[in-house]
């Protein structure tokens, strides 16, 4: 492609993006497709000659847009709701110009120090100490996974890094915790990791479903009085369910004595400490040996950026670094190298984006956007509390509510069902899109506040077809 024909579809790429952030609502948030439909209604072959750029243009319009459930839309309200950004965009399409791999300093300067930097003033807005290193992976998941991984290195001794786990009868059996609300991730960073799925203790919870720090400790003494060894410990600051907040503070003091590693899961709820009156929901993760924050769920910044902090990124190198010949550099040890803190070699420039999105909105219009959203779950769970038809089952910690319709004389499991197929009409309207979860085994809906276009009327739309909905089932 030319330059002056790359400049003649680049405008109309970018006109076509500033209406779409501008009028996300165009579109209804979830399509009308069946499985299969789009797959059917494009060429089941490769062209074998180029095709002109208008014609690809074209059939994004008229094919693969319909077909995209909207997440910028202000009626997507399903599991964590984000947008994208103009700022954020910017970004990425120039991190895709750039087209830079960030493994080594030496092959992009530019990338590994604007990450480490952009990491340290999203630190800075969260109010951890300054102890803690930064580094951006895609999703949480991967970024658990390598807390994990970090977390065997404090047992030299198992040999894992340099003989693995397999065939080894000499390894004593070892345990991580988390809470029975925790993300799925922790069961399958521990499938990865080779523990195997047994290895995983659930803990349960108190009546906030929160994690039980006393049912904690008492597991930790029956596994260790067994011969394991209690390796981590998962906390949750935002449970996926329903964003309740792990007692962190108590939960540190167990793992400090119990010399666990500490991992926190805040990737959705350690967001709101942005704001002074939220910086609460990080009590006691200074004293945790990792964290991680996902800037791509409520920080506006496109998909993916999940940013990983650690106290102890030496135990981190440890677990990843591995450096053949055509790697070697000789910068010394003073700087660092992105690929020694994860499993990836090849590594975008993420931090791009976020800097971009930090810089255009400025702190101060961040919070403005995260506090609105906390003030809009608020009034919510004030409008559901006051509705005899409306069941709130979980508290609003952040900006995400949870609840039911409900009719009276219905069992627990006609409950159940009623909310399933409540659900199931409120989405085929297209009109908003909410996801559900079960609190306590109860079938629950959920309304998540996230996007950058949702308002309070959006909102409060999503729950009259909640109760349009209930009423017809």
């Amino acid at each position: 492609m030319q330059p002056n024909e790359f400049r003649r579809h680049g405008h109309v790429v970018v006109d076509w993006i500033a209406d779409y952030l501008e009028n996300p609502e165009q579109w209804p948030v979830l399509p009308a497709v069946r499985p299969g439909d789009l797959r059917d209604s494009l060429p089941q072959s490769p062209p074998l000659r180029g095709e002109s750029m208008d014609a690809v243009l074209e059939d994004f319009r008229r094919l693969i847009v319909p077909a995209t459930t909207h997440w910028n839309h202000p009626a997507f309200m399903a599991y964590f709701a984000n947008s994208s950004t103009g700022a954020g965009v910017l970004g990425e399409a120039l991190t895709a110009a750039l087209n830079v791999n960030a493994m080594l300093w030496r092959t992009s300067p530019a990338a590994t120090e604007l990450e480490l930097l952009t990491l340290d003033w999203l630190r800075q807005m969260l109010g951890l100490p300054d102890k803690f290193l930064g580094i951006i992976g895609d999703t949480a998941s991967s970024n658990t996974l390598y807390a994990l991984a970090a977390a065997r290195e404090m047992h030299p001794q198992l040999r894992i890094r340099q003989d693995g786990m397999a065939g080894r009868p000499d390894l004593p059996k070892v345990f991580v915790y988390c809470s029975e609300e925790a993300h799925s991730s922790v069961d399958k960073a521990l499938m990865t990791l080779g523990f195997g799925l047994s290895a995983l203790r659930r803990i349960p919870t108190d009546d906030r479903l929160r994690m039980d720090a006393s049912a904690l400790d008492a597991a930790v003494e029956n596994d260790r009085r067994a011969g394991a060894i209690p390796l981590a410990v998962v906390a949750t600051v935002g449970t996926t369910s329903t964003t309740a907040i792990d007692p962190v503070p108590a939960i540190a003091k167990i793992c400090e004595r119990e010399k666990m590693w500490l991992h926190v899961d805040a990737s959705y709820g350690g967001t709101a400490a942005i704001l002074p009156e939220m910086r609460h929901v990080l009590d006691g993760c200074d004293r945790a040996d990792s964290l991680v924050v996902n800037p791509h769920k409520w920080l506006f910044t496109p998909m993916d950026c999940s940013a990983l902090y650690t106290s102890r990124p030496d135990l981190l190198k440890r677990a990843f670094q591995h450096v053949p010949e055509f790697l070697a550099v000789s910068e010394g040890e003073g700087v660092v190298n992105l690929m020694d803190y994860g499993i990836a070699l090849g590594r975008r420039f993420r931090a791009l984006k976020l800097w971009f999105v930090i810089r255009d909105f400025g702190v101060e219009g961040l919070q403005t956007l995260v506090r609105e959203h906390i003030r809009i779950a608020k009034k919510l769970a004030q409008w559901i509390d006051t509705d005899p038809t409306l069941d709130r089952l979980a508290e609003v910690d952040f900006s995400t509510v949870v609840f039911r319709h409900r009719r009276p004389g219905m069992t627990a499991n006609e409950l159940d069902q009623h909310n399933v197929r409540v659900l199931e009409k409120v989405n085929a309207t297209r009109e908003v899109y909410l996801s559900h979860t079960r609190v306590r085994g109860s079938y629950a809906l959920r309304i998540a506040i996230g996007n950058i276009h949702t308002t309070e009327a959006d909102v409060r739309r999503a729950l009259e077809l909640v109760k349009e909905a209930g009423t017809l089932t």
